[in-house]
This record gives C-alpha cells, sequence and structure tokens, in this order.
C-alpha cells in the first residue's frame, strides 16, 4: 500500500493521540495547521512532523497533501471538508462529521463528482472487536438480534462557555456522544431505525444536556438509547439475541465483550487494543483511498446523521450556522 502523506488540521486532543499512535506504529504525521500558529509549531516538534502551514489554506492547496484528518469542532467541519473536496484532498473527519444531513448528502456528491473519499472517524466501524461480533452473529450461533440497549452518561461541569454545552460550538449530547451509540446500533441492526421516539432536557443554553430514544427498524428489530452530559453512566452496551446477549463496556473504544448465552454459558471475545483506536481508522482510510471505499462505512454515517438531524429539528435544536 503506498505510503500516504497525512496531514492534521487542529491540535487538541484528538490530533495528538493520531500524531502519536503514529508515531508508535513507526510513522509521522507529514503536515499540520492550527488557528495559533505557535501551536502548530510546537506540534510540529513534539510529534516531529515535517511541515507547518501559515494558514488553514495552505493545507488544501498543497499538492505533497494525500490525506486530511479534520479534528476541528462540528461546526467548522463541513467549510473545511467543502475546501478539502474541491482541491482534490481525501478527508478523515471527527465525529460527528457534519451538523445535519443536508450539509453531509451535499458534501457526499461534492466528493464523489471530485473522485475523493470522505469518512467518519467513528471508532465502532474500524475497531477489531465490533467486526469479530459482527462475524459470531453472521454465524447464526446466537441467532437474530432482537434489542439493543445503549447507555452513555459523563458528569460534566456546568461551564456553558464549554464546547459540550457552547450552542455556538454545536453542542449538546447527541453530537458528542449521541452518536456513538447510534453507531453500534446501526451496525448491528438490520437495516436504518426508521421509527424513533424520543424526549430530552435541555442545558441552560438550549442544547440537548440529556436524551432518551426509542428505535425500530423494518425488521422489528428495535433498541432504547439514554445519553447525559450532566449525569455518569456506564459506556455499556448490550445487544439481546435469541440464543444469548453481548455486552461490550467501555464502548467506543472497546476491546472485549461478554457473550452469555441462554443456557448459562459465558464467553470472552477479546481482540485489537484499546490504545491502537485512532490507528484503525487510519488505516481502514488508507484501504478506502486505495480503493475499498466500503471499509468507511459511509452508508451507515449518513444513516446516523439522519437520525440525530430528525432528532434535533422534532425537539427545535438549532445551531448558529443552520438559521
Amino acid at each position: 500500500m503506498k505510503n500516504y502523506n497525512r496531514a492534521v488540521l487542529g491540535t487538541g486532543v484528538i490530533a495528538n493521540e493520531t500524531a502519536a499512535t503514529l508515531q508508535k506504529n513507526g510513522r509521522n504525521l507529514f503536515a499540520v495547521g492550527n488557528r495559533t500558529h505557535g501551536k502548530a509549531v510546537a506540534f510540529a516538534e513534539k510529534y516531529n512532523v515535517g511541515k507547518v502551514y501559515d494558514s488553514y489554506d495552505e493545507m488544501f492547496t498543497d499538492p505533497d497533501v494525500d490525506i486530511i484528518y479534520i479534528t476541528t469542532p462540528h461546526n467548522t467541519h463541513y467549510g473545511f471538508m467543502k475546501k478539502a473536496i474541491l482541491n482534490k484532498k481525501h478527508i478523515l473527519v471527527e465525529k460527528s462529521i457534519t451538523l445535519n444531513s443536508d450539509e453531509l448528502g451535499e458534501l457526499i456528491t461534492l466528493a464523489e463528482q471530485n473522485n475523493v473519499i470522505i469518512g467518519e472517524a467513528m471508532t465502532v466501524y474500524h475497531m477489531p472487536i465490533y467486526k469479530k461480533l459482527n462475524e459470531i452473529l453472521k454465524s447464526g450461533t446466537l441467532g437474530r438480534v432482537n434489542l439493543i440497549t445503549m447507555n452513555f452518561g459523563s458528569f460534566k461541569e456546568y461551564d456553558m462557555k464549554n464546547r459540550f454545552f457552547n450552542r455556538s460550538l454545536a453542542g449538546g449530547a447527541m453530537l458528542d456522544i449521541g452518536v456513538y451509540a447510534l453507531s453500534v446500533i446501526r451496525w448491528f441492526f438490520d437495516s436504518k431505525p426508521d421509527n424513533i421516539l424520543s424526549q430530552l432536557k435541555t442545558a441552560p443554553t438550549g442544547v440537548d444536556e440529556q436524551a432518551s430514544l426509542l428505535l425500530s427498524d423494518k425488521e422489528g428489530q428495535m433498541a432504547t438509547v439514554m445519553l447525559s452530559l450532566h449525569s455518569k453512566q456506564p459506556k455499556r452496551a448490550m445487544i439481546s439475541c435469541e440464543n444469548g446477549y453481548i455486552e461490550i463496556m467501555e464502548y467506543p473504544r472497546a476491546w472485549e465483550a461478554k457473550i452469555t448465552y441462554t443456557d448459562g454459558r459465558t464467553e470472552l471475545v477479546s481482540t485489537g487494543e484499546n490504545s491502537d483506536a485512532l490507528y484503525y481508522e487510519i488505516t481502514d482510510m488508507e484501504k478506502a483511498v486505495n480503493g475499498d471505499k466500503n471499509v468507511m462505512c459511509l452508508d451507515y454515517t449518513a444513516d446516523v446523521m439522519k437520525i440525530m438531524t430528525r432528532f434535533r429539528q422534532e425537539h427545535g435544536i438549532i445551531y448558529p450556522e443552520e438559521e
């Protein structure tokens, strides 16, 4: 496989994890860009990155860059993605990939017209444990998937200026943590959930602080989702089947799951490394650029975005960019 030149946009937590993960696997980022030039310089020195851009635009027009990883806040993704696509750059984008389905649909069409790959950095679609569990389910051992129960809760202090609650930064539980829960559901469901009921509690800023959803698909599979940004919960997924159930703890970066069969037997399934989560995303993105487009699961990303967009529309949650 070709050794692609990768650039990262932003120098936050994910960008640092990406650079460190690549170094761990004997590779380096080719370039970095950030709104604050000094931060980009410090980042480059820390991770031995060869090129630092004075402005974002230089990254998009650099002929030596093959893939750009966009790690900036949700509300900046659409603009950066469009620039990258128009400059024929493949892009891996931090979740949530866009604010809404209209943005994503437009960019997918634009990417097809420009023959570039776009993918969401959704750990669920790339960690080995989820792929292994899919193989087990397809074998028929556990029978049909009937129910999925998802919990994800973090206790965030009521600082309305931070990105979790800040409407101007596209804050809220759905785009920040709900996207993980819905991606797990879409991964194990036979088709996109088309029947959705929901309720929420809003933060003082008007974004979704707490949410619950009931979902079902045309095959009759059902799921529940409980989300909170101000109440700690276990990050737990339970996939209930005819012949047993699967428990996944600490998703999305899970590395093991426990299967409990109806006769009481248990089995521990373990594969992959938590610390390599970002590397799995990066290598799958390179496979997609190399021709295996389906590995990025962009159709699942679009299905999840439709659910999140519908949820926000039904509850009147609108970000400034959407007004």
